[in-house]
């Protein structure tokens, strides 16, 4: 870390803009306390010690968070409103996220309870991981899946809409990308509009603010897509007052 702040230092770098999620910024905090750093990320920045407070960070720390305490609740609220007469659902986890995903698995079984939902908690941190869930999957004869927001599960996409297709799950993801990609479903913020906050922050510092009296922006935006192919291929008949809800809707 001493060897970065100095080449931060040494490049006079003037904000630093972390997009890695909350891994990324903390390295980024533990490198320098004079630098200003943005941030977006995904988790709670007190539970990640970020920051201590979200209205006034202090420090030389401020960012965008795309952490909202109740989305779990939503997404699992989304599936059974998709499939209401589901017995079995299942969560897929990143458990090498740390620490993230302990909050993610404590906030699903919470929002499950609160529904009535039995779920079942399925971890994948590699390619085979996620072969491996899917093997699961079929044999619990699982409902419905919902996947959780994280860096690996973004890059590996393409092979989990695949999986889901190929054995017939209805899954709903975190991003809009795996929807766009053949995914059935996708709800959460708006990573465009995260990111338009993250660079309105950026020129804000660059002008003399200081990231510290900046308070985190949370988001305000969110998406639901639905897509309707994948939802003919799996022979799902998405509810009128799903689709009457949906942001966008791929044929």
């Amino acid at each position: 870390m001493a060897e970065l702040a100095t080449d931060l230092v040494r490049r006079q770098v003037a904000v630093i803009v972390t997009i890695g999620g909350e891994p990324s910024a903390l390295a980024a905090k533990a490198a320098t306390a004079t630098i200003p750093i943005v941030f977006v990320g995904g988790s709670d920045p007190i539970r990640s010690g970020l920051v201590t407070s979200l209205h006034h960070p202090g420090g030389n720390i401020t960012g965008v968070s795309t952490f909202i305490a109740e989305m779990e609740a939503k997404r699992l609220g989304l599936l059974r409103e998709l499939r209401p007469r589901a017995r079995t659902t299942a969560a897929l986890v990143n458990p090498a996220f740390i620490p993230q995903a302990e909050w993610q698995v404590t906030d699903i079984q919470a929002a499950a309870r609160s529904i009535g939902q039995e779920i079942t908690i399925l971890n994948a941190s590699t390619i085979r991981d996620i072969d491996v869930a899917f093997a699961r999957l079929v044999e619990m004869r699982a409902d419905a899946l919902s996947v959780a927001g994280d860096p690996f599960f973004f890059n590996r996409a393409a092979q989990l809409v695949v999986l889901a297709a190929r054995h017939t799950i209805p899954t709903l993801y975190a991003r809009r990308e795996f929807a766009a990609a053949g995914g059935l479903m996708s709800y959460g913020p708006n990573i465009n509009d995260s990111y338009r906050l993250l660079g309105v922050y950026a020129a804000r510092i660059l002008k003399g603010e200081k990231p510290g009296d900046l308070p985190i922006q949370l988001p305000t935006k969110f998406e639901l897509v639905i897509n309707l192919s994948t939802a003919k291929a799996l022979g799902l008949e998405i509810p009128p007052t799903l689709l009457a809800r949906a942001d966008e809707v791929i044929e």
